[in-house]
């Protein structure tokens, strides 16, 4: 399916939505999108997601994020750099070239760490402290999910 696809029947599902209570089952999970109350006024719909179960009856709690490990899981002291974005990692503007950073640099705020492609834009990640890069988390070219962590730098370094 092609994103004007996907944003077509969005829309289509929003108009829907302001007249009917929606559900969508697909691949074991189900979204429902629930008209406001009238008393509520103007507000924007509910919209929940819930697994479903073996006999595909829904669960009765709603789909939570699961915890991420917090940072604990790095030493303290440590900045982690974070993805802001869904898309793919890149340490390098192309191919040919050489990474922004390798394992031992020096970075000042505001230097680029890397690039991650979302829907064909390249987003370059800045450094939002200076220090040593200790550690890079991720392989060139492997999907990224929001909030994931990208690199370690030793603020101290």
């Amino acid at each position: 399916m092609e994103l004007a696809d996907v944003l077509t029947l969005l829309e289509r599902l929003a108009e829907i939505g302001e007249k009917n209570d929606v559900e969508l089952k697909y691949d074991g999970l189900s979204i429902k999108i629930r008209r406001p109350c009238p008393s509520a006024g103007a507000a924007p719909a509910i919209i929940q997601g819930y697994p479903q179960t073996a006999v595909g009856a829904p669960s009765p709690h709603p789909v939570a994020a699961e915890p991420k490990e917090e940072e604990s899981e790095f030493p303290p002291g440590m900045e982690v750099v974070k993805s802001p974005i869904v898309g793919t990692f890149y340490r390098a503007p192309s191919p040919e070239s050489p990474p922004y950073v390798e394992v031992g640099s020096h970075v000042k705020k505001g230097d680029t760490l890397c690039i991650i492609e979302a829907m064909k834009i390249m987003n370059e990640i800045e450094a939002d402290t200076e220090g040593k890069v200790v550690k890079i988390l991720v392989e060139n070219g492997q999907p990224v999910e929001f909030g994931q962590p990208l690199f370690l730098i030793d603020p101290n370094g």
